[in-house]
Order: C-alpha cells, then sequence, then structure tokens
C-alpha cells in the first residue's frame, strides 16, 4: 500500500528532475555563450539615478520609493480590473459601482500626488 502512494508521486519527481536540469542548463549556457566582458556603458547608472556598484548603505533620493509605490498601486489596479471586465455581465450595477468607487478613491490619490509636486522630477 505504501509503495503504491509513493509510485503516484513518482511524476512529480521526474518533473522536478528534469525542471531543475533545464534550470542549470539555461544557467550553463548562457554563462558559456554570453560574453562576459563588461563595458562602462554596462556599469553605468541605469534608471536609479545613482552608480551601481557604490556602498549599498547611500542615501538616495525618496522619490524613487514614491514612483515605485505609485507603480505597485496602479498595477494591482490593473490586476483588479481584468477579472471585473470578464465578470461585468455577472455582478451588474453594483459590481460596476463599487469599481468606480475603487478607480474614484485611486484618482483622488493621484491626483493628489500631481498637485503636491510628488511626481516632479528636478
Amino acid at each position: 500500500m505504501s509503495d503504491a502512494l509513493l509510485l503516484d508521486y513518482l511524476p512529480v519527481l521526474i518533473f522536478l528532475g528534469i525542471a531543475g536540469a533545464m534550470a542549470v542548463f539555461m544557467i550553463a549556457a548562457s554563462w558559456i555563450i554570453g560574453r562576459q566582458k563588461p563595458d562602462p556603458e554596462k556599469d553605468s547608472a541605469y534608471e536609479c539615478g545613482f552608480e551601481a556598484f557604490e556602498d549599498a548603505r547611500m542615501k538616495f533620493d525618496v522619490r524613487f520609493y514614491l514612483v515605485a509605490i505609485l507603480f505597485i498601486i496602479f498595477d494591482l489596479e490593473v490586476a483588479f480590473l481584468f477579472p471585473w471586465a470578464v465578470t461585468l455581465g455577472d455582478i451588474g450595477l453594483f459590481g460596476f459601482w463599487s469599481m468606480m468607487i475603487f478607480l474614484g478613491v485611486l484618482t483622488v490619490g493621484f491626483v493628489y500626488e500631481w498637485k503636491k509636486g510628488a511626481l516632479e522630477w528636478e
């Protein structure tokens, strides 16, 4: 009985083995095939506004956090909009107005941030 139960997990074990082998193969292939010669352009500051290879405890502008938080908020908004749009016919007017209130709250917050000048980049 015990061997039969363990035999049911054999496909899972095979799948994990194949997935692990593919991951190791892809990492090794990219290491072997790819160029390993970083140039100054590759090491330059990219999107974050400061040098990539400095002290990890250096101070940087809080606006980077603000932009990241705003991105997460609006990314989550889109994640809520897709299922809402798919089921809109089933949820009726209550679901429609619930989403309009949700979008209204997000819009008020965005306008507040905009008016405060938090999105201005100097």
